[in-house]
């Protein structure tokens, strides 16, 4: 497991030596960016209303607080489930350009192909930490598609020291979650059978 230190706008070059199990913590800008979202570019075909080229965006539904004058406070921001996105997001990746996709839990194939084909990252922000992940965020400087909601709505933020991040899919497609459950299984499967020499006797 080695570190490393990203900062927006991210090149492929950046990340090509990054891989799966490594930890990643970035500077620069970062885009909530959730269910609806990828919806509206995937399969509605609209333009997303952030450039995220070379960027990073966040699987999250934020608590935000209103200020007042168009300024807004990140209270808590804490990942939601990175495979609801699964469907749209190598399409996502695609069109959009975007580097680093961070969320909670592992992603699929299509993940896997998109991060390959365009050499892009997932990572996995721990989970329980939503208070402390919005203390990384230094300002929110923009708020796009606002009519989707508080949870839904693409808050454009600048962070710093934001992770640690958990890299699960890396440039070259790995999968760290798929790769665990390999391993899992096949423990599993010596872990009944060592029992059930152990419980033999029971009928």
């Amino acid at each position: 497991m080695r570190e490393f230190r990203l900062k927006t706008p991210i090149t492929d070059e950046d990340i090509k030596d990054i891989r799966i199990g490594d930890i990643v913590y970035l500077e620069g800008i970062l885009v909530t960016c959730r269910d609806v979202a990828h919806r509206r570019v995937v399969e509605e075909g609209l333009e997303l209303p952030v450039d995220v080229r070379g960027k990073a965006i966040l699987h999250a539904g934020p608590i935000i607080k209103d200020l007042g004058d168009d300024q807004y406070q990140m209270i808590s921001v804490g990942p939601t489930t990175s495979m609801r996105m699964e469907k749209f997001e190598e399409e996502f990746i695609k069109k959009t350009g975007v580097k680093l996709i961070v969320g909670k839990g592992g992603m699929g194939a299509g993940t896997q192909k998109g991060c390959k084909e365009n050499k892009a990252l997932h990572l996995v922000f721990p989970a329980g930490n939503a208070v402390y992940a919005a203390e990384k965020v230094e300002k929110i400087i923009d708020a796009q598609w606002m009519d989707l909601g508080m949870p839904e709505t693409l808050w454009v933020s600048e962070v710093k020291e934001y992770g640690p991040l958990i890299v699960s899919i890396d440039t070259l497609g790995n999968n760290l979650f798929e790769n665990n459950k390999i391993e899992f299984n096949k423990r599993k499967e010596e872990e009944i059978e060592r029992i059930c020499k152990e419980v033999r006797f029971i009928k």
